[in-house]
């Protein structure tokens, strides 16, 4: 371990790389005018008396405080084979955060984002190369990634710990985890030259439910000043879980670990209990109405309006789900598609049929996958746009991207996609090129990061396209509107337009409102 003086002496050979915190000072790098902070403590480790608790906050550390590593990735099973970690290895004590300023920052009031990874709450990690705030910073921002507990470390709820807390509430610690690391970013951020008052929420699936979440807690909602959803809210049946339905799951696992006591669960090795969250028939935790973090559903804090009033950029992709998953391995014919969407949906078949009408067997790939991608985020996407469009009295904008990857470089030729944004190598042959955009394949292009992802033989319409989306991003989180200058005017959602973005976005009129608001009705 190097002493405090050497770690001085570091610092001090690298002007533009210390900054001073409340916490203690930091030494980061220098990449090419961006300032980088990796691996920076936001809460306590929640290990002992802190697992299945809300997050404590950080300590302050003496001497100058390295942060040149990502912090520990949290426990998580290895669900996604396609995620990408530089992190240095998998712990409890995982409640890091990562930051890029511009070198520009020092004095300054910079917007600052925080973005929320994906992965279903179960999975991901700030450290992610598609999620690297470098591009961001270039433009002005503070950027700002986070870790946050997963799985049955992030949401498991119990009756024991409920009763034992003084919030009477159990669940939901990832998202505590997240609402500690904005307050951390409120009360700091002005030292690496980000403005306190200006933070613009982001993320993409559960990171774009996370975004949704923290726009309904009182917790957060007040530090806030603009968010960004990429495919998902927490608008959806899983937030619909009460506190005792969730208690309910929590201590029957227990029990069949023989974890009979508040004492019981903090003490098994971490190890163990995810092995056993692994097993066949385990349950999976995941967001609830905890009556904490959630006083009530986050669907009923918007409807009545009760969320933060913030300017809101959200929207999904047009492949969010593969057409297997309404036809399975069925052949594409219309009889199928009826006969798959009347098991689906029984007595209201009729209805679906209406509202994604297929009148010969071409149309039925199409068909069914927007369908798919709509029970899968669009839906509850919708849901968020339009209740924060209703309740929210602030401009609320809607895009729909639709640019599939191109085809994969030949080291990777005969991988296939994985849902998380990578991709799988295994012996069996890929299946054929998505013919949109699935589900996470904008988050590199949103973020400025192709480069990063040496997966796919990027073209000139694909850079294209990420400057353009880059920008309208950027923008928005300066501004709260994401129109610029030289950039293709994007409508608020209250006119009845979306933005499709693609090489050349185009503004499109909605007509689609019909069938979300039969799916809304049905879920």
């Amino acid at each position: 371990m190097i002493a405090p003086l050497a770690l001085l002496v570091i610092a001090a050979t690298n002007p533009g790389t210390r900054v001073d915190t409340p916490l203690g000072p930091l030494e980061g790098e220098l990449n090419s005018g961006v300032r980088i902070f990796r691996g920076v403590p936001y809460a306590q480790p929640p290990v002992g008396e802190l697992r299945f608790a809300p997050p404590a906050p950080a300590t302050k550390w003496a001497g100058v405080r390295q942060a040149k590593q990502f912090g520990n990735q949290c426990m998580q099973l290895p669900l996604f084979g396609d995620m990408n970690f530089r992190s240095s290895g998998m712990s409890e004590d995982c409640l890091f955060l990562n930051i890029w300023a511009p070198t520009s920052a020092k004095n300054q009031k910079l917007p600052v984002l925080v973005y929320f990874f994906g992965g279903g709450f179960q999975a991901g990690d700030g450290s992610e190369p598609r999620y690297d705030g470098e591009a961001m910073a270039r433009k002005g921002i503070v950027s700002v990634t986070i870790n946050y507990r997963l799985g049955i470390f992030g949401f498991l709820a119990h009756p024991g710990i409920t009763a034992a807390s003084q919030q009477k509430a159990s669940g939901n610690w990832g998202l505590l985890d997240q609402s500690a690391a904005l307050h951390w970013v409120k009360a700091n951020i002005g030292s690496f030259g980000g403005d306190p008052n200006h933070i613009v929420i982001a993320g993409e699936s559960a990171g774009s439910s996370s975004s949704s979440a923290q726009m309904a807690s009182p917790l957060s909602r007040d530090l806030i000043y603009a968010a960004i959803g990429e495919s998902g809210s927490t608008l959806s049946a899983n937030s619909r879980t009460t506190l005792a339905q969730a208690e309910a799951i929590g201590e029957k696992f227990a029990a069949c670990l023989n974890l009979n006591s508040i004492a019981d669960l903090r003490a098994i090795p971490a190890k163990q209990l995810l092995e056993a969250v692994g097993k066949p028939g385990a349950p999976r935790f995941n967001v609830i109405t905890d009556g904490y973090f959630f006083p009530e559903p986050p669907a009923k804090i918007f409807a009545d309006g009760k969320q933060a009033h913030v300017p809101l950029l959200a929207g999904w992709n047009s492949e969010e789900q593969n057409v297997r998953s309404i036809m399975g391995r069925d052949p594409h014919t219309v009889a199928n598609f009826k006969a798959n969407v009347e098991k689906l949906y029984k007595e209201q078949a009729d209805e679906i049929l209406k509202a994604y009408p297929v009148n010969k067997d071409e149309d039925v790939e199409a068909v069914a996958t927007q369908l798919a991608g709509d029970r899968f985020t669009g839906l509850s996407t919708w849901r968020w746009i339009e209740n924060a469009a209703k309740t929210g009295g602030k401009p609320v904008y809607r895009y729909y991207y639709t640019r599939p990857r191109p085809k994969r470089t030949p080291a990777f030729a005969n991988a296939t996609p994985g849902l998380a944004g990578g991709i799988i190598r295994s012996d069996a042959p890929p299946p054929p090129r998505p013919k949109g955009a699935v589900h996470s394949a904008e988050i590199e292009y949103a973020l400025g990061n192709l480069a990063t992802n040496k997966v796919y033989a990027w073209e000139p319409a694909d850079f294209e396209t990420s400057k353009q989306m880059l920008e309208y991003f950027a923008n928005f989180i300066k501004t709260g509107n994401p129109n610029g200058k030289g950039l293709p005017k994007w409508p608020e959602v209250k006119t009845g337009h979306f933005m499709q973005i693609d090489a050349k976005p185009v503004t499109q009129k909605d007509t689609t409102r019909a069938r979300y608001e039969l799916l809304d009705r049905l879920n």
